[in-house]
Order: structure tokens, then C-alpha cells, then sequence
């Protein structure tokens, strides 16, 4: 019995050996790949064995590629794995001159008034009105750009609206430190502040590129604090340059981009594929509580680079002064003004006394460029005025009564209680021609003719003589004005002699006071 285990078990050691052996053998024969020479592509190389050389930083993914029987080939990982290193160094480049940028505001408000010992016990005692002031204290959080150095001193660029209500900021760069900072200067039309702050570290500062060279699908990389999210990168191309239509009347003309902005990135970089800083990310367009749905826009770097210089220097940004009031036309009032162009901005009033008065651009005109350039609608317009300096000299190009002609104009600093003075605003009313779905609104006659005062702005010429709103003006001086090019036409012709509007107020047609245009 004992004899019979015996060689049981050895005849069960033996089996087990030999099934073992072949499982071992076939393993072995189903990890070689045999490689017929025949079939090896070309560029491809193989030892003497058949087998393929790959180069070692390549070797994981064709290997791989192998496996799953895929066709890839390796220029295909040397272009992807190059393109990867480009963004690698990109990131490596401008991480360190971007920084967090902490805000807190703080306000005061009287607290409700509640009498007894339990309220002064938890809140203090009230002043002597009976009333409670609290103090309300909120966090903001954005991002900036390391623009100049000069010493141990930092200046950071940003948006005005990141820090503009702020009473404490703080910087934090990308290695995590936090340094106390100050608000330099702030400017609501651009949308730009800087802050500085100082510290014996030596941090990176940021290359500025030139945005006139960005074109429509060129690499954008944003680079910022999304939601918090510190030293995030995300990448896409440049949608389109040149947008206009920015919260809070802004004046740039945008680069719009599809890479990833959120709140947080404001204020930060938006760079080409060298690394180089083309704007500055500042909103967002969303339809999801502020979430990227791929419309973010910056603030072109060449709009802000002037503005560095001024916000070190004065503290603010300076102004060039034209002095007219600027619409974008529709193609209804392009139509009433014979006009063939679309690109430029249509001056509907003149400051009197202003550069514009004084170098011969006149209510009506349609200005089509400045020094050259074609402007393509108001807010260029505005912007390439606000970018000229006082007492520069500027060739503006306009049409009049048909006819293209050139201007020279000497360019004043803007000041903001004359931009405001109503009073020199000439002449005061925004006219629109009737057209068929102006008299279906207002429910007017097929015959109606006239031209519609949309808008009489107070304080003017055109509100001290009598115009209101709703008006539908006839004549000037017993001249009729069927359209709008008669209208400005007229005005132009007796800007010396006294002014008499006819008008047709509901039923009635009455005259205004008399005007002189530089009463």
C-alpha cells in the first residue's frame, strides 16, 4: 500500500513536470515576434534575428502600437513628442512670471438696531445714533503678469476689474510664496491695473510679443488661476482678432481664443507658441454660470504697453482727445448718407471748440481712417484716438457729400469734464431715417417722410431750442431735409446764421427757438 503511494506520487511529480515544461515552451515561442525582412517598411531597420529596432524614446508606444496591430508610424510620435516639448517649454518659460493675485474688499454698513445687553453682549456697544456698523470683508481672486523689474521691486499687470474695489492685495508667484502688493494705477476704459510689490527673490520676467502679428489660427496658450486652480495651462488657437462689444464699454479690440478661460484668469497671460505674451485674458462669454464654452477674450499686449510706462511713471493712463461723438452706422443710415463704405465710424455730433471742430470734421462725416490705417468701426476708432498723444498732429480720412478727403487735426489730452459738457455738443440730436418698419412701429402712414429724432441728449443746442424725443424734423431754415445727407448738409451750410428746426410733433407741425452754432 505504502509502495503503491509511492510511486503514485512519483507518477504525479513527473506529469506535473512535463505539462509545466510544455506550458514554458509554448510561452517562450509566443513572446518572439518573428519578423520577415520582406515586410520590414521603409526607414525601418532589424537585427540579424528579424527582429525591429525602435529608438530607445520611442520604444513604449511602437511597442504598444505593435501589440494592437496598429499602422502608426514613428514620424508620426517624433512630430507628436516634439509639438509636446514645445508646450513643455512654453509652460517651463511663463509659469514663473505669471502670479495669483489675492484681493480683499472691505465695507462698512450700519447694522440693524436691536436694543438689550444680549445684542451689545455678542456685537459691542452701538454708537450714539442707536445704530450698529459692521464691517463686511470679501475675497476676489485673479491672476497677473510680471512686467518690469527694477531693483527688488515687482510690477504685475492685470485687469482693473480684478483689483479695483480691493483694500488688501496679495501676490503669490508659482512657487507658493505670498508677498503683500500695492495698487499703482487702474484705468475702467481699458480694463488695466498694476500693482507692485517687493521682495530681494529673483523672479522672471514676462516677453512681451507683438499682437499686430497674431493671426486667426495661430497656438494660444492661457496661463492663470482658473477657479482657484494655480499655474493651470490650457491650450487652443486664436479664434479671431479684432472683436469689439466688451463689458463695461471697454475699448479694446480683443483676440478671441478657444483656450479654456474661467473666472480667475483674468488678468492673465494669453501666449504664442514662442512664449510670448499677445494679451492679456479678461472675459468670458458663457451661457453656464461662468463656465469656459470655449469664447474667452484678451486684451491685445500692444493696447497695454504704453500703458506700462504710464502707470510707472504718472500712475495713469493719458488720453488723446478728438472730440466726436461716434456711433456705428446702420445700413439704413449708410443708405440715407450715400454711402458705399462699411468699414469706419460715423460722427453724428462734434464738441464745439474741441480738436475735431477745430481741424475741420464736422457733424455727418464718416471717418474711414486715421494716419493711414483703416479703422473698421467706433471702437477702433476710439482706441487708435485714445493711443495718440497731446499735441501729435493726425491725418483723419472721411467722406463728405460723396467725397473722400483728408484732415489734419492737433490731438488735446482728454479731460473728462469736457468730454461731459453736454452744453458744447453739437447739435444735440441723434437722427435716424424713416424707413418702412420705423413707420410700422410707430404706426405712421405709408407717405410719412421726415427724419425720426431718436435720441435728444440734455444740456445740448438741439434741448434748449425745443427738440424732443420723437420728434420727425422737416426742415431746417425753411430748407427741407427729406433724408439725412440734406440734413447735415444743410446744417454745415448755415452753421454761421441762426437755426429754426421744423418738426412734426404728434399732429401738430411747429417751430423751435433759434440757435446759433456757437451761441
Amino acid at each position: 500500500m505504502k509502495l503503491e503511494s509511492k510511486n503514485l506520487f512519483i507518477f504525479n511529480l513527473v506529469l506535473i513536470g512535463i505539462i509545466f515544461g510544455f506550458a514554458l515552451a509554448f510561452f517562450s515561442f509566443s513572446c518572439q515576434v518573428p519578423q520577415n525582412k520582406d515586410t520590414v517598411k521603409a526607414g525601418e531597420t532589424t537585427d540579424e534575428a528579424g527582429a525591429l529596432i525602435v529608438p530607445a524614446a520611442l520604444n513604449a508606444p511602437i511597442v504598444q502600437a505593435q501589440e494592437s496591430k496598429s499602422s502608426v508610424p514613428q514620424s508620426a510620435f517624433i512630430v507628436a513628442e516634439t509639438l509636446q516639448n514645445v508646450f513643455r517649454a512654453v509652460s517651463e518659460k511663463v509659469l514663473p512670471s505669471v502670479v495669483e493675485i489675492t484681493t480683499i474688499s472691505v465695507r462698512r454698513q450700519q447694522a440693524p438696531n436691536f436694543n438689550g445687553i444680549p445684542f451689545e453682549f455678542f456685537f459691542g456697544p452701538q454708537d450714539d445714533t442707536g445704530e450698529q456698523e459692521r464691517e463686511y470683508r470679501s475675497q476676489g481672486l485673479g491672476s497677473g503678469i510680471i512686467v518690469r523689474h527694477d531693483k527688488d521691486t515687482y510690477y504685475v499687470l492685470t485687469n482693473n476689474h480684478v483689483v479695483s474695489d480691493a483694500n488688501e492685495i496679495s501676490i503669490v508667484s508659482n512657487d507658493g510664496k505670498e508677498y503683500p502688493a500695492e495698487l499703482v494705477g487702474k484705468d475702467e476704459r481699458k480694463d488695466l491695473a498694476m500693482v507692485k510689490f517687493t521682495t530681494e527673490d529673483s523672479l522672471p520676467v514676462a516677453v512681451l510679443g507683438d499682437s499686430n502679428a497674431v493671426k486667426v489660427g495661430d497656438w494660444a496658450i492661457a496661463v492663470g488661476t482658473p477657479m482657484g486652480f494655480m499655474s493651470s495651462v490650457t491650450m487652443g488657437i486664436v479664434s479671431a482678432v479684432g472683436r469689439t462689444g466688451g463689458p463695461a464699454n471697454n475699448i479694446n479690440d480683443f483676440i478671441q481664443t478657444d483656450a479654456s478661460i474661467n473666472q480667475g484668469n483674468s488678468g492673465g497671460a494669453l501666449v504664442n507658441i514662442r512664449g510670448e505674451v499677445i494679451g492679456i485674458n479678461t472675459w468670458i462669454v458663457s451661457n453656464n454660470a461662468g463656465g469656459s464654452v470655449g469664447l474667452g477674450f484678451a486684451i491685445p499686449i500692444n493696447n497695454a504697453k504704453r500703458s506700462i510706462d504710464e502707470f510707472i511713471s504718472n500712475g495713469e493712463i493719458s488720453y488723446g482727445w478728438l472730440g466726436v461723438s461716434l456711433t456705428d452706422p446702420s445700413k439704413d443710415i449708410l443708405q440715407a448718407l450715400n454711402l458705399t463704405a462699411t468699414h469706419g465710424a460715423f460722427a453724428s455730433q462734434v464738441f464745439l471748440g474741441s480738436p475735431a471742430d477745430k481741424g475741420g470734421i464736422q457733424p455727418g462725416d464718416f471717418i474711414t481712417h486715421v494716419n493711414g490705417k483703416e479703422m473698421r468701426g467706433m471702437n477702433q476708432l476710439t482706441l487708435a484716438v485714445g493711443e495718440l498723444s497731446a499735441g501729435e498732429r493726425a491725418q483723419f480720412t472721411l467722406i463728405r457729400d460723396g467725397v473722400s478727403r483728408t484732415v489734419t487735426v492737433l490731438i488735446e489730452a482728454r479731460n473728462e469734464q469736457v468730454t461731459t459738457d453736454n452744453k458744447k455738443l453739437w447739435p444735440g440730436v441723434y437722427l435716424i431715417p424713416i424707413t418702412d418698419s420705423i413707420r410700422s412701429s410707430l404706426k405712421l402712414s405709408a407717405d410719412t417722410s421726415g427724419l425720426y429724432a431718436a435720441q435728444v441728449y440734455p444740456g445740448t443746442p438741439a434741448a434748449v431750442i425745443g427738440l424732443q424725443q420723437g420728434d420727425r424734423i422737416t426742415a431746417i431754415n425753411g430748407k427741407s431735409v427729406a433724408d439725412l445727407a440734406s440734413f447735415y448738409k444743410v446744417l454745415r451750410e448755415n452753421a454761421g446764421t441762426e437755426l429754426q428746426f421744423t418738426v412734426i410733433r404728434g399732429e401738430s407741425t411747429l417751430k423751435t427757438l433759434t440757435i446759433k452754432k456757437y451761441d
